[in-house]
């Protein structure tokens, strides 16, 4: 696939989404948006893939939504036509990936600034990591406008009173990689230079792994924040139940017992 405003490569089972609009800090516009979802499509779709990668180009991870881009009246931009599509119904997502609904883990590997929509790959990837060089914060109320999705996220991942003081003091309260490491926000700090390579060691990390398995576990933990301790235990069981249907669950144990890698036909 060939896009405009991010990049999309793929090496053996890892498929790299890369923000490319430096020039806009990778400042999110409808057709970015529009170019985002079809990647996250296309990578979610091809059996081939396994495990993706998000970063970016530039100084910038992603400074969320363009100003520019946004009306006087301040309405949600839509490529398509108003509430034409489920998503204009749900809490605007803008470059989420579709966490919720996608079963390919997602590896975050943050360049550089990192702010306003920006923060929903921190809060919503797998595993996150960031060069050294990079900041996290949440502008909206120093533009005059309520941090809605993103600090609800935040809370979430942040200690509640961590959470609200990015979130009222905007952008006058700037969280370093260190003190986001510290914090449980991120979980590894990388030299600036070597930030996407580490990323593809994890994800080869990763796909080393029973692709199917990790899937599985990664539903397992993300649904189950969702519900009660036991519901959560009784539906990761169900999702253990069906992996070891699978030819996969039968090539793990007898590699084991053959002294050798296994060798993983995701089915």
């Amino acid at each position: 696939m060939t896009f405009e405003t991010i990049e999309y490569a793929v090496d053996g089972h890892t498929a790299t989404l890369t923000l490319d609009r430096p020039e806009a800090l990778n400042a999110l516009s409808p057709h970015m948006i529009t170019e985002l979802r079809a990647a996250y499509a296309e990578a979610e779709n091809d059996d081939e893939i396994w495990t993706l990668v998000v970063t970016a180009n530039g100084r910038a991870f992603c400074t969320g939504a363009d100003v520019k881009e946004i009306p006087g009246d301040g309405k949600v931009v839509n490529e398509r036509p108003y509430l034409s599509t489920y998503d204009q119904w749900e809490a605007p997502q803008e470059g989420t990936p579709p966490f919720r609904s996608m079963t390919k883990p997602i590896i975050v590997a943050v360049n550089g600034i990192c702010c306003g929509a920006g923060m929903d790959w921190v809060t919503t990837g797998d595993i996150v990591i960031a060069s050294e060089k990079a900041t996290f914060f949440d502008p909206h109320v120093s533009i005059g406008l309520v941090a809605g999705r993103e600090a609800v996220r935040a809370a979430r991942v942040l200690p509640r009173n961590v959470a609200l003081r990015m979130a009222l003091m905007g952008k006058h309260e700037r969280i370093s990689a260190q003190r986001a490491y510290e914090l449980g926000m991120i979980t590894e700090i990388v030299e600036h230079n070597l930030l996407l390579e580490r990323a593809h060691e994890i994800a080869d990390i990763v796909n080393s792994n029973a692709p199917l398995a990790v899937r599985g576990t990664r539903l397992a933990i993300l649904k189950g924040l969702d519900l009660p301790l036991h519901e959560a235990e009784m539906l990761a069981e169900s999702f253990r139940e069906r992996v070891t249907r699978t030819e996969d669950a039968l090539e793990g144990p007898r590699a084991f017992v053959e002294k050798r890698a296994p060798m993983w036909q995701c089915r």
